[in-house]
Order: structure tokens, then sequence, then C-alpha cells
């Protein structure tokens, strides 16, 4: 207890909750962002309509600000795990060294080409090409994010290793991967960045009708944009649930932290299906000083059944238990948010029976907009919340009841801890700070600076001639200049 409680261990642990947070809050919107571009390019390629291209260029604009930070902070995390989890990297590599690696593939050679095509490749190359293009940064993305999952999953729920000579050795790859939590953690957690994407695509839009900017242009975007909220939003409720039965029967001690559920049993004897609305965890962590209970409620989520039981925090040792006030709130967030953001689709697709949706209508409506604008920023604390839950509810283990989180930490004295961790402090709120001004120079600018598409694929020319480049109709821009200096 002593060892795992000490100054290193906990500065450890603090550093990487630091990395991996900041990190989180880029990856999740270039995922969902890159298919809703996709997307936008089907409707402008399908329809002709210039309103599409137009939202493309400048919501492409924001996803590569993003990207960009995204891969700036994924570098220091790849960096923490060396430095500050030495040990674990070590006895992990067998199996992590493999689907880290897949996800490198993914994500710095598939998808980082494809970026390059899909940014810098509109007038080079023919349309359907560019389309490709962007669908293939689609796809490696979620794939990068899929093997991501994979390796995190794994700690949660182990499978098809073996612990042998301090290192973590696969007997079968398929249960490694596809291991329990895996199952429905990737889909949970793939929703939450289209979720993401969608309502800052509904937020921008609140923004530019409340200012009366391209308002019409804004409107148009967001009535498909409100129609995919209806549905995603309650199915992502639903995955959680699922993935919140997951947990209940593989970790169970990360569940019990989730509801502050100290004791399976009541006094009397029967089933504790109590769930706890507020709760306030004691110094001992084996019980409630105060809470909010209601009856039942807890089975209900957990085994769907009025009385049925769900292990309580008793039933395992102290030094096995997570701690409860981290997991316990974060959780509760998560899920408020998650219902908030339905109750936004729902309200914004009420208006939109009424016919109120367009922007004379919707200016009518401020707090419908503001509650958008709002909404625009709810998805990234509720991811946060869910990383929080997932990773603090998993203590005392790095692995899973393989590997206590002290064993899998680098040794290091604590001036050096701080030093690290004052770095990546510096280094993540620079990028922080970097993307949110370029953010805002790219909102204020909004479309009015983006040319027709004409301007990038014309078949007519001046001199008469029919000019491809890559299948688009465009004229080189080195085309009227000399390749080589004529004095050399």
């Amino acid at each position: 207890m002593i060892i795992e409680n000490s100054l290193p261990i906990l500065l450890s642990r603090l550093d990487f909750a630091w990395i991996t947070s900041m990190h989180i809050l880029w990856t999740p919107m270039t995922i969902g962002m890159s298919w809703l571009l996709f997307i936008m390019e089907v409707a402008w390629l399908r329809t002709g309509n210039e309103r599409w291209y137009k939202l493309n260029r400048f919501v492409e604009k924001i996803f590569i600000i993003n990207f960009g930070a995204g891969v700036a902070t994924g570098v220091t995390m790849e960096m923490a795990f060396g430095i500050l989890y030495g040990p674990f990297s070590q006895a992990v590599g067998p199996f992590f060294g493999n689907i880290l690696g897949f996800e490198t593939i993914t994500a710095f050679m598939y998808e980082a080409g494809f970026i390059g095509l899909m940014v810098f490749g509109w007038g080079k190359i023919s349309k359907g090409m560019h389309l490709f293009a962007t669908f293939n940064v689609g796809l490696s993305s979620s794939l990068s994010a899929m093997w991501i999952l994979v390796a995190n999953s794994w700690m949660q729920t182990p499978d098809g290793i073996v612990l042998k000579d301090g290192l973590f050795q696969v007997t079968n790859w398929w249960n490694a991967i596809l291991n329990d939590n895996f199952q429905w953690g990737f889909p949970h957690m793939w929703m939450a960045t289209v979720e993401l994407a969608l309502f800052v695509l509904a937020g921008l839009s609140g923004f530019f009708i409340l200012k009366n900017r391209n308002a019409e242009l804004f409107t148009r975007l967001l009535k498909p944009v409100l129609l995919a909220l209806i549905i995603v939003t309650p199915l992502q409720i639903l995955i959680g649930d699922n993935i919140g039965r997951v947990v209940a029967q593989t970790q169970p001690t990360s569940l019990a932290a989730m509801e502050g559920h100290y004791h399976t049993y009541l006094p009397d004897g029967k089933v504790n299906t109590g769930w706890h609305l507020i709760a306030i965890p004691n110094a001992k962590n084996d019980g409630n000083v105060f809470a909010i209970t209601i009856p039942h409620v807890l089975s209900l989520l957990e085994t769907h059944t009025l009385n049925g039981k769900v292990t309580g925090m008793d039933s395992f040792p102290a030094n096995d238990r997570p701690n409860v006030w981290v997991p316990f709130y974060s959780f509760r967030v998560m899920v408020a948010i998650g219902f908030f953001l339905f109750f936004v689709a729902l309200w914004g697709n009420w208006l939109r029976l009424r016919g109120k949706l367009n922007a004379t209508e919707l200016r009518k409506h401020p707090w419908f907009l503001r509650a958008m604008v709002f909404s625009a920023f709810l998805p990234y604390l509720a991811i946060w919340c869910g990383w929080w839950t997932r990773e603090v509810g998993r203590q005392p283990w790095v692995v899973n009841g393989l590997m206590r989180t002290y064993q899998g930490t680098s040794h290091m004295p604590v001036a050096m801890e701080i030093i690290w961790f004052v770095g990546y402090i510096i280094f993540e709120l620079t990028v922080w700070a970097g993307s949110w001004y370029f953010f805002t120079r790219v909102i204020k600018k909004g479309v009015d600076d983006i040319p027709d598409s004409s301007t990038l694929f014309d078949h007519d020319h001046a001199d008469g001639a029919d000019v491809k480049a890559g299948g688009g109709h465009v004229t080189p821009t080195f085309a009227s200049k000399p390749m080589l200096r004529s004095d050399r």
C-alpha cells in the first residue's frame, strides 16, 4: 500500500492522465468529422449545389487544425509510455508492439497519405479521386481508433495471453483483439466521435444563424445534422447501456465504483438494489457518508430485473478497490450530457416538424440556437468523463487483474517526474492555445472567402485548350514558369 500510494506513482498517473486528456480533445473530432466531410462531398457531387462545396471547404479548415493538434499531442503520448511506464511498455511489448504498429501504419501512412490528397488535391485530381481520398481518410481514422481501443480494451479485459518471464505473450490473437470490453467499447467510442462532430456542426450553424452571417447556408447544413442526431443520440445511450452491463460482468469493482455501490446486501440480508443519485464516500473507501438513493434502479440498469444482484465493493479486498470519487461523478456527468444532447436533438426536430427550420424562424428561437452552441462543447466533456471513468475505474491495475499500476510505472526521482509533468503541461497548453487561435480565425472568416468550385474545376481556358491534371480540369501552377534558371 505504501508503494502504490507513493508520490512518484501519483505523479506518473497524473502526468499520463493530463497527456491522454489533452490528446483525446482532438482525435475524436478527426474521426467523426472525416465522415461528415465525405457525406458533404457526396451531396455536392450528386446535387451540384455550390453550398455543399463551400460548407465542405469551410469545415475542412477546422478539420486540418484539429488533425495537426491531434498529431502533435499524440507524439507526446507515445513518448510518455516509455518515459513514465517503462516496465509496463516492456511487459506488454509482444502484444502492444503489434497492435500499436498497426495503428501507426493506419494513421501515419494510410491516413496521412490520403489527407494530403484531400487537403491539397482540390483541382489537381479528379472529383471522383478526391471523393475516394476523403472516404479513405474516414476509413483510416476509424481503423486507427479501432487499434487504440483494442489495446485499451485489452487492458480492461485481458484475454488471449499468458504472463510468462515478465512478458505478456499472445496465445490467441483472435481472443486478445476481440476481448470482451472491445466488443462494445469500440462502438461506444466511435459513435461518440460522430456525435461530437455532428454537434460541432450544429453549434457552428447555431452561431452563424444567431449572428445572421450566411444564415441560409448554415440552415441548410443544420437540417440533415438534426436528422442524424435524432438517430445517433439515442443509439449512443443504448450502446452505453450495453457496455455498462459488460463492465458489471467483467469488471465488477469498476462498476461498483461508478455506482458508489459498496454493499452487495443490505443489513437485513436482502439484495441491495438502490441506485445513488448523489453520494459522498467515506475516507476508508468502505461506505458512503451520505447518499440519495432510489430503490431497485441499480438492479434495473445493470441486470434489467427488479431485484437482480449487483456485486458491491465489499466483496473485494480493500487494496483492490478503485477510488470512488472520480468514476462515480464523471460517469454521472457523462450520462447527464448524453440525455441532454438527446433532448436538444428532439427540440431541433420538433421545430423542423413545425416548419420552423429556416433562418428567419430560428432567430425567433434564440434559446434553441444558444443551446446548440453550448452543446458543441458538451460532447468533449462527455468523452473526457467517459475516459476518466474507464481509466480510474480499472485501478489499482494497469492490466486488469494481472499487473498493478505501481508495477508498470518507471522508477524516477520526484524531481524528474515534476520536470516531465511541467514540460508536458506547457507543451499541451501551447498546442491548445495555438489551435484555438486558428479556430477563431477560420470562424471569423466564415465561408465568404471560399471561391466557387468553378475556379478549380473549369473546362474553359483562355488558350482554348482543355488542360487536365490528374483528371481534374485545372491549369498546373508551374505551366508558365521555367523549371530551371537559364543561367545555370
